[in-house]
């Protein structure tokens, strides 16, 4: 009997095609993928989200909220380590120098994030004090990290890339006042081409309400008095003057002062260069202080240039009109205690009457429990005072 070969099924001739996986972020148009984008902001995330594919890259640019958080600062003139750029830079901080500018570095961008660089530009590293070759978007990938240093990037270049800021959060690693333990010390300035307001609150020292419970289960004589209770109208006491305070107080107003021009005037090749800009704000991750510039004011200082200080790189500070609120004693609502607290309102001398009249501002200055605060001391004696340009 003879025997047919079988021939092999069809199957294992030509074998049928694998399904291929779907990638669903393909489906979603690119006006969901900029709401998730938008969402993110924090620069580093999305200088990632850049590399994922060619288009992510081509959004990435397009996007209208950013945030940029500073790791470390560098002077301009410092060739040294980061660890002495520090070191130096807080004690020439403490001692109250602001002669020297700072550049802002935005870093912890390493390898493996190699085309990361590309998006994000020219590179300077930490630990060198020469700055590395600039990047293309199809260029080199080397030089990521020299001589073992960290490569940083300065917030103009992270930003350079990108067309549509509307919204612009940058928060530096700390704030510039060195201030003692327990010391509160708090500002926010509003900027055009010069300073337009600034209100700083202040305290010798903040007992918390656990503090108060220790310190009352500990001594059962210890009290709080009540604000105003030493002083019923509100008034500076005499040893205000005597003991400090005042000096004290005019010290605070200036180094804050001379922050806020300080970080105006870092901030003007990014207004320059990113004229869809609405919203900028400039912080510090400690609280100390925040510089806001709307709409209105960026675009002032796009058409008026700012005036810099002669002795050193800052905005000029105009001759100012400043409103002080002082309590011996202040407790919160919430049982926080403010010794020696403070509240200074400034804007410049050549404002309107009625700018000058309206403190609406000055008690919104500040989240709470810092708000409450600001209420309360507005309601108390108003002392005038006047400062020269400096």
């Amino acid at each position: 009997m003879a025997v047919i070969p079988r021939s092999d099924p069809p199957s294992r001739i030509h074998p049928e095609p694998q399904t291929l996986e779907i990638d669903h972020f393909d489906r979603l148009p690119d006006s969901i993928l900029l709401l998730v984008f938008n969402r993110i902001g924090d620069v580093k995330a999305l200088g990632r989200c850049c590399v994922v594919s060619r288009r992510f890259h081509s959004l990435v640019p397009q996007v209208e909220n950013v945030v940029v958080r500073v790791d470390c600062v560098i002077s301009d003139d410092d060739s040294s380590s980061l660890s002495s750029i520090k070191s130096r830079s807080a004690a020439s901080i403490s001692a109250g120098s602001f002669s020297a500018i700072f550049r802002l570095v935005v870093g912890g961008i390493v390898k493996p994030l190699q085309a990361l660089g590309q998006f994000l530009g020219t590179k300077r590293s930490c630990g060198s004090a020469s700055s590395s070759s600039s990047l293309s978007i199809s260029g080199d990938e080397g030089g990521e990290m020299e001589q073992g240093g960290v490569t940083h990037h300065s917030p103009t270049q992270v930003l350079k890339n990108f067309d549509e800021i509307r919204y612009l959060r940058i928060e530096l690693p700390s704030g510039e006042l060195g201030i003692d333990d327990g010391v509160l010390l708090k500002w926010r300035a509003q900027f055009g081409s010069t300073l337009d307001n600034c209100v700083i609150l202040g305290a010798s020292s903040v007992i918390q309400p656990s503090q108060m419970r220790i310190s009352q289960g500990l001594d059962t004589t210890t009290t709080v008095e009540p604000s105003g209770a030493a002083d019923d109208n509100g008034s500076i006491p005499e040893s205000f003057y005597t003991n400090g305070g005042l000096k004290l107080r005019v010290v605070w107003t200036i180094s804050s002062l001379i922050a806020a021009s300080a970080r105006h005037y870092l901030l003007q090749p990014i207004i320059a260069e990113h004229k869809t800009l609405n919203n900028l704000v400039l912080t510090d991750s400690d609280g100390q202080g925040v510089l806001c510039m709307n709409r209105d004011q960026l675009e002032e200082l796009r058409v008026k240039p700012l005036s810099a200080s002669s002795a050193s790189k800052r905005t000029l500070v105009p001759a100012l009109n400043m409103r002080l609120w002082y309590a011996p004693t202040l407790e919160l609502p919430d049982g926080t205690v403010l010794k020696g607290a403070t509240l200074v309102a400034i804007r410049p001398s050549e404002s309107s009457k009625k700018e000058v009249s309206d403190i609406s501002w000055v008690s919104s200055a500040f989240e709470e429990p810092y708000e409450t605060a600001a209420k309360m001391l507005v309601k108390r004696r108003t002392y005038c005072l006047e400062m020269n340009s400096f």
